[in-house]
């Protein structure tokens, strides 16, 4: 299963993407709205996890970007 972890805090970030790799999850990490506004758009992931305070563009304009273009992955704030 692969992750899309849009966190702008590095040390966050790096315990969840950690956690989730131990648990053989496949994890790409973004650090701002922005980048991983692009990865969802672009690539395909079975699910995605959100920060809601992200800089360049919030979690909420993530989602709601997402939805516009008919991404459908599972997302989690």
């Amino acid at each position: 299963m692969r992750i899309l972890l849009v966190e702008d805090d590095k040390s966050l970030a790096e315990g969840i993407s950690k956690a989730l790799r131990a648990e053989n999850f496949a994890v790409d990490v973004a650090r701002d709205g922005e980048d991983g506004m692009h990865l969802g758009d672009t690539e395909i992931y079975d699910a995605a996890v959100l920060d809601l305070g992200l800089p360049k563009v919030d979690g909420i304009g993530v989602l709601t970007a997402w939805r516009k273009s008919n991404r459908t992955m599972p997302c989690s704030f």
